[in-house]
């Protein structure tokens, strides 16, 4: 993530009259023409693959926003950001439904982490990097040490075997396809000229597409992995779900099984649907989720809950998630371009408070707390970030 201490001359100064080409129709790129529409700019956003099947990470992934979950695996700074995206939420999804009279599906009850016996070092090792992470002091502790009885309270049909467990009430999760078609439709309603199966390169004010070159006051470059040809630093990272249907098992919240060698994650969705994932190779690779890969996660889904046994499979899907070295997300800013990508296995628990900062760097808001961390300003961190030396060393370098 890199400072940018100035403002280029040529940048808009009013979005509200500004024209904005967006490439890339995934998550980001459907909430900023949202966004910025709402705020009066002329947005044409456009999709290399089809909206109802893009080819973004964000329509194969689970949609959980878990900043406590994520926080043991990543710089603390994901696990701030993740927070301020766990305010955004649900006052945007309030806005949308006030805006369409759709109510994207989107709960706040927590996730749920468990093990078999066998593995419960694995679970006890993860409360410690919890505490190691994220404790500071006695004021507020993320998660809940729970044992069979709050095991079933919280989810009844989870195997009786399952008796250690950690709840995370802090997390949520969202319907992400649900998203994903309604925020189309609706960017659509507004009037953002939308541009399916039209692959594109990105310049300062231009978009070019194979038969045209369309200019724009602005352009944002939101295309994940499709950036790598002018990104070279971007890379894909493959992730393998799988989706089942069953009427035999209810779930409320994310559940994540603790395991040596993977952590599985079940989330459930509408239609008595869930979403199972737990690959994640350092490969490039967009062929179809593999035998072992099925294997693996079918074993683990009927540990869970032998319930699981006669659900349909549905759908058996693979994709890359668009990384940067760092594993962080990042602006790049230029004459005329915005480059947005990095979102990385996080996109659903960051794309707010990225979208949120970009804008408000677009209106040349007042200096937001993480403006220096995305690249979008060069200023102070905030207080939780700035205490924090190897954030400083890695990110102000």
């Amino acid at each position: 993530m890199r400072s940018n201490p100035t403002r280029p001359a040529n940048m808009v100064s009013d979005i509200s009259k500004a024209s904005i080409g967006i490439a890339g129709a995934g998550l980001l790129g459907r909430l900023l023409a949202w966004r910025l529409r709402r705020a009066g700019a002329e947005v044409s956003l456009f999709e290399a693959g089809s909206f109802d099947q893009p080819l973004a990470a964000a329509q194969t992934a689970a949609g959980m926003i878990a900043p406590v979950s994520e926080a043991v695996a990543t710089e603390p700074y994901v696990y701030s950001l993740g927070n301020r995206s766990m305010q955004l939420w649900p006052s945007w999804l309030s806005e949308f439904e006030a805006e369409t009279g759709i109510c994207i599906n989107y709960s706040r009850q927590g996730s749920l982490l468990v093990a078999h016996p066998q593995d419960l070092a694995e679970l006890n090792q993860f409360e410690r990097d919890i505490q190691r992470a994220l404790i500071t002091d006695t004021q507020h502790v993320p998660y809940q040490r729970i044992h069979s009885q709050g095991i079933r309270e919280l989810e009844s049909d989870l195997s009786d075997r399952l008796t250690e467990g950690l709840f995370l009430p802090d997390e949520a999760h969202i319907d992400n396809r649900q998203l994903l078609r309604e925020l189309i439709a609706h960017c659509k309603q507004l009037g953002v000229q939308c541009f399916e199966n039209t692959p594109a390169e990105v310049f300062a004010g231009e978009i070019k597409t194979a038969d045209k070159t369309h200019a724009f006051d602005l352009v944002l470059d939101c295309r994940g992995v499709g950036a790598q040809s002018q990104w070279s630093q971007v890379r894909g990272v493959r992730g393998e779900v799988m989706s089942v249907q069953t009427r035999e098992v209810s779930l409320s919240r994310p559940v994540r099984l603790m395991h040596p060698r993977y952590q599985l994650y079940v989330v459930p969705k509408a239609n008595n649907c869930f979403v199972i994932g737990a690959t994640q190779l350092e490969s490039e690779d967009r062929s179809p989720v593999t035998l072992q890969s099925t294997l693996e996660l079918g074993s683990a889904l009927y540990t869970l809950s032998p319930a699981f046994a006669e659900a349909n499979i549905i759908e058996l899907k693979s994709n890359l998630r668009p990384a940067l070295p760092d594993n962080g997300p990042q602006v790049e800013i230029n004459d005329g371009l915005l480059k947005i990508n990095g979102l990385f296995r996080h996109g659903y628990l960051l794309a707010p408070v990225v979208v949120d900062h970009v804008i408000n760097w677009l209106n040349q808001g007042e200096a937001m707390p993480y403006d220096q961390l995305l690249g979008l300003a060069e200023a102070t961190l905030s207080n939780d970030l700035s205490s924090n030396p190897s954030i400083q060393e890695q990110h102000l370098a």
